[in-house]
């Protein structure tokens, strides 16, 4: 019984300790961008030929058109839900269960930013259940639009290519600033798969998606806060 009680003590300081952890990193995220994500230091990993292209920017110095286009791209409710969007995530939940394996995450702007800076790529129930604690801890503690911030400056655009500023200088040669509408609706149509759109810019589901995401970001609403 000692050993027990002893063990379950370790378990709960452990996860204690880890939840701290991931507090005090969301804390500094809150007016600091990471030296490099958990995502990142993951690709990296074996790759002595990788060059890291990361260039944080503040986030008014990102394109409102790359803002929308993303929105629009990846989480059309990012706005007004509180991290998860319930709808896709049962969507996304019915794919997983017909498939017997996850395919589909239904993810949000928010989960997709707390999974690159603290987890390494991975599908399995576990680590999506890790995902949305970590998501409901990031809501609770830093506003929308420093999430969105985040989420342009560390995602990933290309093998080594991470963030808007990045993705702005290698694609077009300008700052992520002077994106206009079509260059950001085609940047947000390379998130789902930019390691191999970026070797694949003429793909014509890419250019077809790329105008389906232009007509969408009229309807793209910003976070204020």
């Amino acid at each position: 019984m000692y050993k027990l009680k002893y063990i379950f003590s370790v378990i709960i300081a452990l996860l204690f300790g880890i939840n701290m952890m991931f507090y005090g990193g969301l804390l500094c995220y809150r007016s600091i961008m990471p030296h490099k994500t958990v995502f990142m230091y993951e690709r990296l990993l074996g790759r002595d030929d990788l060059q890291l292209d990361y260039r944080p920017v503040p986030y008014d110095k990102i394109s409102i058109h790359l803002k929308k286009a993303m929105i629009a791209a990846e989480d059309s409710q990012f706005s007004t839900h509180k991290g998860f969007d319930w709808q896709g995530i049962q969507l996304a939940w019915q794919k997983n269960l017909k498939s017997g394996r996850i395919k589909a995450g239904g993810s949000t702007i928010s989960q997709q930013t707390a999974k690159n800076l603290f987890l390494i790529p991975s599908r399995t129930f576990i680590r999506k259940g890790e995902e949305a604690w970590l998501t409901a801890l990031m809501e609770a503690t830093i506003n929308k639009d420093r999430i969105l911030s985040l989420y342009l400056n560390i995602i990933e655009w290309g093998d080594g290519i991470y963030g808007a500023e990045a993705a702005a200088q290698n694609y077009y040669k300008k700052n992520a600033s002077s994106l206009n509408a079509n260059e950001s609706s085609f940047l947000a149509s390379m998130a789902t798969n930019p390691v191999y759109y970026q070797n694949h810019l003429n793909n014509r589901k890419l250019h077809n998606k790329s105008n389906i995401i232009k007509k969408r970001m009229k309807h793209s609403n910003l976070p204020t806060n």
